[in-house]
This record gives structure tokens, C-alpha cells and sequence, in this order.
């Protein structure tokens, strides 16, 4: 059996170029223009030595010398959601173009469990964390260890904070939003506000609420009702809020996902979408155009959101006391067929109902 062919070392291209393993050091790590003195016609020696041995830097034990990792920590938040994979699908882009890769961490369903997975991130050895979450809601410990640990942070969120942001801004598009609804013709309007956490998705509450009073809409005990982040939330909600004696004529949701619950909670009771009830949402995930109907919804910019992070990221990286930085990203209101005039008779007019539960 043939032995194993020695990988070449740094003494190896020393030998090679005649020059000193030092050298050899700061040529192949990229220190050579930090201030040290190495001429062009010794640097070519050096690359040209390990091009002929075939050496390659080891990675792994040159991140150990330096303190890097070429790691970033990135806490995801409820993986059912395609907003937040989309969002992750535009950091490892950027990533991996920068030549680095990603330490994930998932959310759980409960408050308890996602702190507990952003504290565990924050332990873990990497250059910088990207966190989907509002950071000001963390528990003052959770954010002291982020504080303390040294890792610079970006935060991806619709909330101020006082790290780093991107920002996916949704005031307006909301207030777009209510005013497309509102000019059909619709005067009974309902929210389905279905979060984690009740900091989240405020900047889409606030203005909704605003935008209903602007109108001169009457407020009522169902304009806004709050449910967790599932889909199954989401439907249980639409279904409470339609089996009401007068139901509301259109519904806008957090976000795509419950927007399509409740298109199928409308279903399952009778209703016709748009003609019985509009339903409208936020995010435009890819199945929003594919439902049936097609989903009017606000769209963000959730690719470019995690392209941006990284590069916040990597700028904090380079220059730590820089001036804290804030990206908004814009939106876009897309009317589909899930929105419509409301009936002109007073109460729905239901089709046979579907399998309801």
C-alpha cells in the first residue's frame, strides 16, 4: 500500500522561494501590506513556490492564530415561515460570497425556547452574530450576555434598536394597504395580529389602527385579535372572527402565512374569497401568488434584508467603532384576486360549506 503524499508546509515553500518562514507567513496570510517591508520581486518568489508545491493554507488552524472563525452565528425565528428562509437564502449568498459560512440556530414556539437558543448562539465561537428577532424584547441578561460577548451584532427587525438594523419598514405599506381596502368599500375591517411576541409587527398594528381611525371607521372589540404565530393560530382566529353573527367584511393578517389560513378558514365555513371576504397580508412568500385565490398582500424585500445584514456585519467587523448603522428597505402593495368590493346585501352570501373543523 502506496503511503500518503506529505502535504507541503510553510518550511517547504521557504526552502523553495529562499526566504524565511516569516515571510512565507505573511505573504500567504495577507499581512504583506500591513507595514511590512516585502518587496514585489520576493513576494512573487513566495506565490510562485506555492504554486509549484501545491501548498495550501490550512484554514482551520490559521482561524485558531487569529481569533477568526470565518463563522456567523444567525438565529432564525419560526422556521415554518418562508419569509425568514428567504431572508436566510440572502445571507448565506452574501456569506458564502465573502467566504464565510453559517452556524444556524432555530426559534422555538415559545418565548422561553428562543432565548434559550440565542443565549446558546451567543456561547458558540464565531465572528459575528445576525439575529431575526426584536432585540429590545430580550430579557435584560440575554442582552447584557450579547453586549458582553464581544461578537459584533446585526439585527434584522421591524423595531428600532440600538445595534446595528435592518429594518423591513411596513408603516406605510400598511396604511397603502388599509386605504386599498377601505376605497373597495369596506368598513369592517379586522386584524389578525398572530406574533410570538407581542413587540413584534407593532410598526403593521400602529398603523393599522391610525389608518382605521383616519378613515372615521368606528372602533370595535373584534378590530384586532391576537393569536400565536402557526398557521393553525391563524386559522383558529379567521374562524372566530367569520363565525361571528357580523362577521368582518375583510381581514388583513400579520403575514402571508396566517393570510393563507385564513383563506382556508373562509373555505371551511363557506365563504366566498373575495365576494363574502377579503383577506390580505404581508411579506409576499412565493406561495401567496400560488394560493387559490391569489393573495393581495405588501410585499418586502426579504433577500436583499439578509445581503444587507452580512454587510453590515462585515463593515463592523472591519472598523468595530464605527457609527451604528440602520438599512430600510421599501415595499410594495400587490393586489391580487384575494380582495374585492364587499356584497352590497348585509350579511355574507355563503357558498355549500367545505370541510369544516
Amino acid at each position: 500500500m502506496m503511503a500518503k503524499a506529505r502535504k507541503p508546509t510553510q518550511a517547504d515553500v521557504a526552502r523553495l522561494a529562499g526566504v524565511s518562514r516569516a515571510t512565507v507567513s505573511f505573504v500567504v496570510n495577507g499581512k504583506d501590506g500591513d507595514g511590512i517591508a516585502i518587496s514585489p520581486e520576493t513576494r512573487r518568489r513566495v506565490l510562485d513556490a506555492v504554486e509549484e508545491l501545491g501548498y495550501v493554507v490550512d484554514a482551520r488552524a490559521q482561524a485558531f492564530r487569529s481569533g477568526a472563525t470565518k463563522t456567523i452565528g444567525v438565529y432564525l425565528p419560526l422556521y415554518e415561515n418562508p419569509f425568514f428562509w428567504q431572508i436566510l437564502q440572502g445571507i448565506a449568498f452574501e456569506a458564502q460570497a465573502s467566504g464565510y459560512k453559517l452556524l444556524l440556530a432555530h426559534g422555538a414556539h415559545y418565548l422561553e425556547g428562543e432565548r434559550q437558543r440565542i443565549q446558546e448562539l451567543a456561547e458558540q465561537r464565531v465572528d459575528g452574530l445576525i439575529l431575526m428577532t426584536e432585540f429590545e424584547s430580550l430579557p435584560e441578561r440575554i442582552m447584557a450576555q450579547l453586549r458582553d460577548s464581544s461578537h459584533p451584532i446585526v439585527v434584522i427587525s421591524s423595531s428600532p434598536t440600538e445595534l446595528d438594523l435592518v429594518q423591513q419598514g411596513y408603516e406605510d405599506g400598511t396604511r397603502a394597504l388599509v386605504k386599498h381596502l377601505v376605497d373597495l368599500g369596506h368598513r369592517h375591517i379586522s386584524f389578525v395580529y398572530g406574533v410570538q411576541d407581542e413587540s413584534e409587527g407593532l410598526d403593521r398594528l400602529v398603523a393599522f389602527e391610525e389608518s382605521l381611525d383616519g378613515a372615521g371607521l368606528p372602533s370595535r372589540p373584534d378590530r384586532v385579535v391576537r393569536c400565536g404565530a402557526t398557521l393553525a393560530d391563524g386559522y383558529r382566529a379567521a374562524r372566530q372572527l367569520l363565525e361571528q353573527e357580523d362577521p368582518p367584511t375583510a381581514l388583513v393578517t400579520i403575514n402571508d402565512l396566517l393570510g393563507i389560513a385564513a383563506i382556508r378558514a373562509a373555505a371551511d365555513l363557506g365563504f366566498a374569497v373575495p365576494a363574502d371576504v377579503s383577506i390580505a397580508s404581508f411579506d409576499n412568500i412565493p406561495f401567496a401568488e400560488y394560493a387559490v385565490p391569489r393573495l393581495t398582500t405588501v410585499a418586502g424585500a426579504p433577500a436583499e434584508n439578509g445581503k444587507d445584514a452580512v454587510r453590515l456585519l462585515l463593515k463592523r467587523l472591519e472598523s468595530p467603532r464605527r457609527a451604528r448603522a440602520r438599512i430600510t428597505r421599501g415595499w410594495e402593495l400587490l393586489v391580487r384576486e384575494s380582495t374585492g368590493p364587499p356584497r352590497a346585501s348585509a350579511g355574507p352570501g355563503r357558498a355549500e360549506p367545505g370541510g369544516g373543523r
